[in-house]
């Protein structure tokens, strides 16, 4: 079964494909990517990264959360589902 996992405190410089390289490692990546402001297509420093099993998940939190890449120590846990977030454009009552 996938699991989801979210990446954070990305330094700016680190790429979907760099991303995808890092994870690759602790077992098969099916996604990999770097959130990018929508505006200015800059990195947000955070992104998410989909293993094709759960063992490859496990592996890669043991092996990566707080590791030091590009002078940062990267968060690696499991992604969260979003909160509903009401439509863009209402206002609330």
């Amino acid at each position: 079964m996938k699991k989801r996992l979210y990446v954070g405190n990305l330094a700016y410089t680190v790429s979907s494909d760099q991303l995808r390289e890092m994870f690759s490692a602790h077992g098969e990546v099916s996604d990999a990517a770097v959130i990018s402001d929508r505006d200015t297509g800059r990195s947000k420093g955070f992104g998410f990264v989909e293993m094709a099993t759960e063992e490859g998940a496990r592996k890669a939190i043991e092996a990566l959360h707080d590791l030091k890449i590009g002078g940062r120590n990267i968060v690696v846990n499991e992604a969260r589902e979003r909160d509903a977030r009401p439509a863009a454009g209402g206002r609330m009552r």
